[in-house]
């Protein structure tokens, strides 16, 4: 079965807190907030809406960069860059995501991995064409294949992803799929998940 991560991005959903609602009820994996266009303060006021949504539907919710305030609310799973994880921000998380651009940045991840009691997981892409990424060519299923091969950790894509390509994904080695844009926006967003998690 592949597993579906929703990756937010409020600023696109016509009421966030109802649309969260509908995705958390759908069958979703793992939310990750990353809102990359609020400051910290604005972040840490949706954080705690988020936080009682998913909560309320045992859905594991990962704060994005925000590592302080993840700390502040009490969130024991955080989301990161490359760059930070290499710095030992992710250290005193129970789960970290770890966003990679190369089998050597994976394999970076998966060595210092080892020595951390908590669970690491890795999101690759972008691996088909998507609006998030204008002007940058995806990187394609065999870049996701040779990041899946590389470590044995989970890997999730990330980037145009659909219910129609979701399963060359799953071939590639991935564990999962990780959609924005369309959950954010769709009337349906229960569908969408439903769909994949039939692949």
């Amino acid at each position: 079965m592949c597993k579906v991560i929703c990756v937010t991005q409020s600023s696109l959903a016509e009421n966030f807190p109802r649309q969260l609602e509908r995705i958390c009820k759908g069958g979703i994996s793992r939310v990750i907030l990353r809102e990359k266009q609020l400051n910290e303060e604005e972040y840490e006021s949706l954080a705690i809406t988020a936080l009682e949504c998913c909560k309320g539907h045992s859905v594991p919710l990962s704060l994005h960069s925000f590592y302080s305030t993840a700390k502040r609310l009490g969130c024991s799973d955080i989301h990161l860059t490359f760059k930070d994880f290499s710095e030992g921000k992710g250290d005193s998380f129970e789960t970290v995501g770890v966003s990679v651009h190369s089998a050597e940045e994976a394999r970076a991840v998966s060595d210092r991995a080892r020595y951390m009691g908590g669970r690491v997981y890795l999101i690759a892409g972008h691996i088909f064409p998507t609006d998030c990424k204008k002007g940058l060519p995806p990187r394609g299923t065999d870049f996701l294949h040779s990041v899946c091969a590389a470590v044995p950790l989970d890997v999730y894509a990330i980037g145009g992803i659909t219910p129609q390509n979701a399963e060359e994904c799953i071939k590639a080695g991935a564990a999962g799929v990780c959609l924005m844009s369309s959950l954010m926006t769709s009337p349906n967003p229960e569908r969408i998940i439903s769909q994949i998690l039939e692949v």
